[in-house]
C-alpha cells in the first residue's frame, strides 16, 4: 500500500516535484479510503480537520442552504485535492462532499500536513498557486452569473466541464459522469425548468447530446460560438 499511495501522490500536480524522501514524509501521514457512490466523505458543517486527494474516481462538492436547497460548487476528478480552504481556516467543512462514482481518496490529518508544509516550503508555493487558480475560477463563475442569460451560462458551463471533467473523443468531449438537470441548475444557480429549456435546445441543434450511459457529449466548438 506504501507504494501504492507514493505512486498515486506523484501523479497529483502539487506532489509531482517532491524528491523520493519528501514523498515518503506524506505518505507516512496518509491514509487511503474508498467510498460508495453517493456516500459522503463529510458534511457541511463537520469538523474540518483533514484534506483530501482522489486517487480515483470523481467528488461533488456542494452546499445547502437553511431549506435545503443544492448549489454545486465543483465537480472533482483524480488529482484534484479538497477542500482548498483547509490550509487557511479552522471550523468546519464550507460544504458537503459526495462520491459520484465508486472513488478512492487519500486522506491526511490537517495538522500533520501543515508541519509537513514547514518542512517542504516548495510545496506552499505549489498550494498557492493551486489557490489562485481556485479564485480566478470563482471569479469568471461570479461574472457569468452577473452578466450572460440562462442559455448562455449553460454554454460556458459545458465547456468548463468539458475541460475540466471531459474525455476527448471524435471531435467532441464526454463527461466523465451523468449528471441530472437539477444538477446543472444547481451549478449556475437557476430554476431546473428554465435549464431544460435551454438544453433541450442545445440537444435539439446536436450541440449536446448523451451517451447510453447518461453522460453528456458536448461539441465544444459550437458552444463557443454562444458564449
Amino acid at each position: 500500500m506504501f507504494h501504492w499511495v507514493k505512486e498515486r501522490l506523484k501523479a497529483i500536480s502539487l506532489f509531482s516535484t517532491l524528491s523520493d524522501q519528501e514523498l515518503d514524509a506524506i505518505v507516512h501521514i496518509a491514509t487511503v479510503r474508498t467510498y460508495k457512490p453517493k456516500t459522503l466523505a463529510f458534511m457541511q458543517g463537520d469538523p474540518l480537520d483533514r484534506v483530501f486527494f482522489i486517487a480515483r474516481g470523481m467528488v461533488k462538492i456542494y452546499k445547502t442552504d437553511t431549506n435545503g436547497k443544492e448549489q454545486i460548487v465543483s465537480l472533482l476528478q483524480e488529482g484534484d485535492m479538497f477542500p482548498h480552504t483547509g490550509f487557511f481556516r479552522r471550523g468546519a467543512y464550507p460544504a458537503h462532499a459526495e462520491m459520484m462514482s465508486e472513488t478512492t481518496l487519500i486522506v491526511i490529518p490537517i495538522e500533520q500536513f501543515e508541519q509537513t508544509l514547514i518542512c517542504y516550503p516548495q510545496l506552499c508555493v505549489k498550494l498557492f498557486r493551486v489557490m489562485g487558480e481556485k479564485i480566478i475560477e470563482l471569479q469568471t463563475r461570479l461574472e457569468e452569473f452577473a452578466f450572460h442569460n440562462t442559455a448562455e451560462q449553460l454554454a460556458r458551463l459545458f465547456i468548463r466541464l468539458a475541460k475540466t471533467n471531459g474525455t476527448y473523443v471524435n471531435g467532441r468531449y464526454r463527461l466523465k459522469a451523468p449528471l441530472t438537470t437539477r444538477e446543472l441548475a444547481n451549478m449556475i444557480g437557476t430554476a431546473r425548468e428554465t435549464v431544460s429549456r435551454a438544453l433541450s435546445q442545445l440537444k435539439q441543434q446536436d450541440i449536446v447530446t448523451t451517451d447510453e450511459d447518461g453522460c453528456y457529449i458536448i461539441d465544444v466548438h459550437a458552444l463557443q460560438q454562444k458564449r
